[in-house]
């Protein structure tokens, strides 16, 4: 079993295993993705391991297929009524989104496979009770957001998919002769007539868990950003602590002052490169849930609005909800792009603030680095197109709320 020595302040040492470490970090994301064959798979894996997790991407993406593409038939061709079809295209979006999330997750399972080594050695690494202590902090930060996020997600999935059908419950034709449970994905009858028994049952099976692995799928992308950002937020938080000690030094540090600069300017580089991966592996995800997310919060409101005006409780309830995930979704994208650009200003502010006067002349120069590369602090992206903050998110939500108006002004008018 793998184990570090920890210094504490009154120099006591202690054995700790740091994979529990580890998993404060990553152990929720884990339970989430590897199901859905996302959580990438160590260097060393047998080819058995590899054929089992393309099995379950194999699944996947036949359950999102099976889901998608007879909703979008039914839409297309055997629908009239404009509030009926756009409240068909809300799930429609929220299936397209899951699939390019998870197609974009699995193309950079190698950068997320990166970040996690680097999560994993610096857990292994860190040497220092006070340093432990800062990241154990930010890890349990981590959890909770994930918890949330994954609250949020799988209380609308259980209220889309059980508690609406339960409500309208089974619907009757020809004379009470045949029943039927609606579908939430309906069916176009050019491929099967969904109203026949056993093939009602077999659809609103099928469809239930494709539609609780959309919500995974949301929920485990919007987790993974939030655990990789709050971990980047926690080692800015060590090298913070670290340069509060560069001038009289600590017990875990180098005895000269050299050799802690070189230190602090390392694990100031390792942040940038865990940072520009992290970019790389969560851009495209974060590109389609900001523009997805603002599309689809647009037709929430909008059915959330017809809903009430038909005073049919059940289905508000519904789509509040899942209204509420999706707002809280993009939130968390938003407010962990400002809380990294927010860490990195303040690596910039800390090596000022420190007494830097008193460190050698020729040393002092070694902070200039620290200084302009956090003069402009690194800003997650959405596609390389959108600035994560809380400025973007209350753009989207404005943006969103002009579309409703818009669309409520264009129905109202048909009508």
């Amino acid at each position: 079993m793998a184990k570090r020595e920890i210094i504490g302040p009154n120099s006591m040492t202690k054995d700790n295993d740091y994979k529990k470490d580890v998993d404060l970090s990553i152990e929720w994301n884990r339970w989430i993705l590897k199901p859905m064959g996302i959580w990438p798979y160590s260097r060393h894996v047998s080819p058995v391991e590899v054929c089992f997790k393309r099995l379950k991407n194999v699944v996947c993406y036949s359950l999102m297929s099976f889901i998608f593409a007879p909703c979008y038939l039914y839409v297309s061709l055997e629908v009239d009524e404009v509030y009926e079809k756009l409240k068909t295209y809300g799930p429609l979006i929220f299936c397209v989104m899951a699939y390019f999330k998870y197609c974009s997750l699995i193309v950079h399972a190698n950068d997320i496979r990166e970040c996690i080594n680097c999560i994993e050695r610096d857990w292994r690494n860190v040497s220092h009770e006070e340093d432990r202590e800062i990241m154990v902090a930010n890890a349990n930060f981590g959890r909770r957001l994930v918890k949330i996020c994954s609250f949020f997600m799988f209380c609308g999935f259980m209220f889309y998919n059980v508690a609406v059908p339960i409500h309208i419950g089974k619907i009757t034709i020809e004379g009470g002769n045949r029943s039927f449970i609606p579908l939430n994905y309906p069916v176009s009858k050019l491929i099967v007539d969904t109203q026949l028994n056993p093939t009602n049952e077999i659809f609103f099976s099928i469809q239930f868990f494709g539609d609780m692995l959309l919500h995974s799928i949301m929920a485990g992308a919007c987790c993974l950003a939030a655990a990789l950002a709050v971990h980047a937020c926690g080692q800015m938080q060590v090298l913070m602590c670290w340069m509060t000690h560069l001038v009289d030094g600590r017990v875990d540090m180098s005895n000269n002052t050299n050799g802690r600069i070189a230190k602090i300017v390392g694990q100031h580089v390792r942040i940038q490169k865990f940072l520009a991966v992290m970019e790389k592996a969560l851009t495209q995800v974060s590109l389609m849930e900001f523009f997805g997310c603002t599309l689809a919060m647009c037709l929430l409101g909008y059915c959330i609005i017809m809903e009430s005006r038909a005073k049919n409780m059940t289905a508000v309830v519904t789509y509040s909800i899942i209204l509420v995930s999706l707002v809280f979704n993009i939130f968390i994208f938003c407010y962990i792009g400002e809380l990294v650009a927010e860490q990195c200003r303040k690596v910039g502010q800390m090596s000022y603030m420190i007494d830097w006067y008193r460190l050698p002349e020729n040393t002092k120069l070694s902070l200039v680095l620290i200084m302009a590369v956090s003069s402009s602090p690194t800003k997650l992206t959405a596609g390389y197109l959108v600035k994560l903050s809380l400025a973007s998110f209350s753009d989207a939500m404005k943006t969103s709320v002009a579309f409703l108006n818009m669309l409520r002004t264009l129905t109202d008018l048909r009508e």
